[in-house]
């Protein structure tokens, strides 16, 4: 077990640090010299950090190799509000050297729940044909070996060990809410869409050491594999609709939403509609939590830049916190008057006024309402116009 892990840079900031990583990139670059210097990106289960060897680079440049395991020596700073690394050493790990679970991220959630919650929704399905065809699915034991463990994504969201379940579940989740406010919707076939959208993934990811594209993957992309998955689980199912099958293969390669985003086609149902945009929302709020957790420990509200949203990210949290804080807000302030409610008593003659007491000045009863007026404009010192000064 390693005793420093990337999310404790914080308490190690300019202090030299030993520790193991994998290595996710590794680059050779120039200085503005002409210099060489490695820029590395390096990796464990809680994050990565970017690391830069400037001096004796030519000792290094063989030593490793991207998807290594690696001890490395160096110090902890930041630069332009990002924690980054300074090499100093580095070597390759023995194989005895490598616990494996200290590397690659995992959900903290329970799998099997995760699971039995995927199982409870399909047995609320009404469609015998969806029914039945994701069970096939789930009822295959390579792919729900595969389905409990793989990420979602190689960086964008829910890239962690579980994160293509626990994203699928939270998907599962969203559609069951939205289709009870759209009944125009069908349930399963939104539901078979949500569960068959990514499971490319089982084959487009590896993530043995660190999360990262297979040879199928960078040559299909999981659309593709999809396609192959659900017509040999079709097979299986003699006299399966045609009109279903294509409804479903629809929402698979159109769950992007763009072209520029690798759609060939648009959602053109409210189903394939429904299931893009919900799981693009899924994955954006996703990316929004993990960034504020591995910058949690930063005093400003406003997050680094998240690469997948192209954009800096407010922590309303942070921010109203630091609100209150600055304008010494103790306690929440005292609700209205409700109308009806009994008027406050003044205190007796002589009685001590507790704190918050005003005293109430009674005006005279006898005079003109004009008279009044004056009366109560001369007690906060202020003259009405067209008035006489008394």
């Amino acid at each position: 077990m390693k005793d420093f892990y990337i999310c404790d840079c914080a308490r190690m900031e300019n202090q030299t640090i030993t520790s193991f990583f994998v290595v996710a990139s590794k680059q050779v670059k120039s200085k503005k010299s002409g210099d060489l210097y490695l820029s590395v990106i390096l990796s464990d289960r809680s994050g990565q950090l970017q690391a830069n060897m400037w001096d004796n680079v030519a000792d290094a440049l063989n030593a490793f190799n991207q998807d290594d395991f690696v001890k490395v020596k160096g110090v902890i700073h930041k630069y332009n509000g990002r924690w980054q690394l300074t090499l100093h050493k580095v070597r390759r790990l023995a194989d005895i050297e490598i616990d494996y679970s200290d590397y690659i991220p995992k959900t903290s959630k329970d799998i099997e729940q995760l699971w039995h919650t995927l199982s409870a929704f399909l047995e609320s399905f009404q469609n015998p044909w969806l029914k039945n065809l994701v069970h096939e699915f789930m009822a295959d034991d390579a792919i729900a070996i595969a389905y409990k463990n793989a990420p979602a994504a190689k960086t964008l969201h829910h890239a962690y060990v579980g994160g293509l379940l626990d994203h699928v579940v939270s998907l599962f989740t969203l559609c069951d809410l939205a289709v009870r406010n759209y009944p125009q919707v069908d349930r399963d076939l939104l539901l078979t869409g949500a569960f068959l959208h990514d499971i490319g993934k089982l084959q487009e990811l590896a993530y043995q050491r660190s999360i990262a594209y297979t040879t199928k993957g960078q040559l299909l992309g999981h659309m593709i594999i999809e396609l192959e998955m659900l017509h040999q689980k079709i097979a299986l199912l003699p006299g399966f609709p045609d009109e279903l099958k294509i409804l479903i293969e629809h929402m698979i390669i159109s769950h992007h939403g763009q072209y520029e985003f690798g759609s060939p086609k648009l959602p053109m149902f409210p189903e394939a509609l429904m299931l893009h945009y919900l799981d693009d929302l899924d994955s954006k709020m996703e990316s929004m939590r993990a960034q504020f957790e591995r910058e949690g420990e930063l005093d400003s509200p406003w997050s680094s830049y998240n690469a997948s949203l192209g954009r800096p990210l407010l922590n309303t949290k942070k921010f109203l916190a630091k609100g209150l804080v600055a304008a010494r807000v103790l306690e929440a302030p005292k609700p209205a008057a409700v109308a009806g409610a009994p008027e406050p008593v003044a205190p007796a003659a002589g009685e001590p006024l507790d704190d918050g007491d005003v005293p109430i000045v009674a005006e005279a009863e006898t005079g003109s309402p004009l008279e009044a007026l004056e009366r109560k404009f001369a007690a906060h010192k202020v003259t009405p116009v067209g008035s006489k000064t008394r």
